[in-house]
């Protein structure tokens, strides 16, 4: 690959440095959530003859395939007060398997049993809303001992809740996205339903067990003493109730055989998004780490960052002189044919000759985006987001010419466009930005950021004056006087508790992004992204829906 002389530059490789270090915490922290519940419990359930749930993932996939793994950072540094939920209990991600994608969505028993947290039913709509949005087959991994009690006020009742997951089951076997379920292990009361409702279902022998009460409430309930096995086990499911399809011996023969019921499915019409031979970019992709600035603060050429993950580092920019601190551009990654909408991060000048601030959304950059956006769907192309934005243009000036008007027409082209959109937050995303961007609440397909990303409604420090001068007026307005080294105390804590709200692992914790990734990952992210999406038509596309 081509090197570049950037490599010699002391700035460039103080950016270099602080990247690798910021990777190098997200694996460690990875690393300790690989372990679900701990080495112990690891060990236990292998004493059980079962498989932990990442072997069962790896026994699953296709060997040497890619694993892409959503929410591993679900529950991170919550629910501390009950011990935890790493991963939020549940593993989730896009597999192959028998080389086809395939959602994967696994239960871990060292985690509390495999119960449901909150952001465990979270995780699981999450990855439901992937397989419908990309009809792809899902798999249930099954081992789950229900609702976690202490906290079943938030899972059990509302309309994302618990109860969700059944719905979805009942609607994707309507839209014929194929499900199966391999109970591996416990599945209690509500639970039952889902391997139950979903098409096909495996249990293994000894291990699992499905029952809408187990023994100890069968005989609170009606006096009835009865062990596990005979009330739901495997030969009770298979060969009396005939609630499940397919008795397997172990876990591994249960793998073996969800791989053959795969192996024999038809396919679907497909999207037809255009993909040529995948090629590597010319400017090394390693350099992405020197490119981005630490801390992400000072200004950078965005056009280096693009310029290393498309194929061949070519790209054709729209309206290159217009608008620029947003950049339109067409191009290919991992030869599939993308529209790439991106910050720039530059200052740079207008017609006018009047210098505009890198990473801010002025009214011609708006009007730019919405119009590329509605090319993009004109031409069946997927789009791309490169957040690092920290909000529309605002004063005078910038109302007066209509910011408002001209971000709604962002917003809304955003908002109607029906191409798969997959966004990386790579640096900031502030505010309205977040939102014209492409934010979770826009329905990327996928979205992911990179360890330097900080998602908020507007930067640290701006938000931590606003509220210290909300707080400072009134106390003042009750009587109290505030002296300057008490200002300052309240700002630093302001601070402190904002900078960590707007961390990546922070939004990664809550699902606001679906995983935190290496910058290099970034090309996998999408080009496996985009081959989910082309399993499933696009809708069509109204040309009037955006006045511009």
């Amino acid at each position: 690959m081509a090197k570049t002389s950037k490599k010699e530059d002391i700035e460039f490789n103080k950016n270099d440095d602080a990247m690798r270090l910021s990777v190098s915490r997200m694996e460690f922290e990875l690393d300790k959530i690989y372990l679900g519940g701990g080495k112990k419990r690891l060990e236990k359930l292998k004493g059980k003859g079962k498989m932990p749930v990442r072997e069962r993932i790896a026994y699953l996939i296709d060997e040497d395939s890619e694993f892409l793994e959503i929410g591993a950072f679900a529950g991170y540094e919550m629910y501390e007060e009950y011990g935890g939920c790493p991963a939020g209990g549940v593993i989730t991600g896009i597999g192959y398997v028998s080389g086809r994608q395939c959602m994967i969505v696994a239960n871990d028993a060292t985690v509390k049993a495999g119960a449901w947290f909150p952001i465990t039913g979270k995780k699981n709509l999450r990855a439901q809303e992937i397989a419908m949005e990309n009809r792809l087959p899902i798999i249930y991994l099954v081992d789950s001992a229900g609702v976690f009690l202490p906290m079943q006020d938030e899972i059990f009742p509302d309309k994302e809740h618990f109860g969700r997951m059944f719905r979805n089951n009942a609607v994707m076997s309507s839209m014929g996205i194929p499900q199966i379920a391999a109970i591996m292990g416990s599945c209690v009361a509500g639970g039952a339903y889902l391997p139950i409702m979903s098409d096909e279902a495996l249990i293994v022998e000894g291990t699992g067990s499905i029952f809408l009460a187990g023994p100890y409430l069968v005989k609170a309930a009606i006096g009835e003493s009865v062990d596990k096995e005979t009330l739901g086990g495997a030969r009770t499911q298979c060969e009396i109730s005939g609630v499940t399809d397919y008795k397997m011996e172990n876990d591994a023969a249960c793998l073996d055989e969800i791989r053959g019921i795969i192996d024999k499915f038809g396919r679907f019409e497909n999207a037809g998004f255009d993909r040529t031979a995948p090629a590597p970019p010319k400017k090394d992709p390693e350099e992405l780490y020197g490119y981005f600035p630490e801390g992400g603060l000072k200004p950078y050429d965005s056009l280096e960052i693009i310029e290393r993950l498309v194929d061949e580092s070519k790209l054709i920019q729209y309206k290159k002189d217009y608008g620029k601190t947003i950049i339109c551009a067409y191009a290919r990654i991992d030869g599939w044919s993308v529209g790439i909408v991106a910050n720039n991060r530059k200052v740079v000048k207008n017609a006018k000759g009047e210098m505009q601030f890198g990473g801010v959304i002025y009214s011609d950059s708006a009007d730019k985006a919405a119009r590329f956006v509605m090319n993009c769907n004109q031409k069946k192309i997927p789009l791309v987001f490169l957040h690092d934005v920290t909000g529309f243009m605002v004063g005078t000036r910038s109302e007066h010419g209509g910011i408002i008007k001209d971000g709604a027409k962002m917003v809304n082209a955003v908002s109607n466009s029906t191409v798969p959109k997959f966004s990386i937050v790579i640096g900031n995303s502030y505010g309205a930005g977040n939102y014209a961007m492409c934010g979770k609440a826009y329905d990327p397909r996928l979205i992911v950021a990179w360890p330097t990303a900080k998602i908020a409604v507007m930067g640290g420090s701006q938000a931590a004056k606003v509220l210290l001068q909300i707080q400072v007026a009134s106390r003042k307005a009750k009587g109290e006087i505030v002296t300057a080294a008490e200002e300052k105390k309240i700002l630093e804590e302001i601070e402190n508790r904002y900078k960590k709200q707007t961390t990546p692992y922070y939004a990664a914790a809550r699902l606001w992004v679906d995983a935190i990734i290496d910058p290099q990952e970034t090309r996998k992210v999408i080009s496996m992204g985009i081959e989910a999406a082309n399993n499933a038509p696009v809708a069509k596309f109204n040309p009037g829906v955006i006045q511009t």
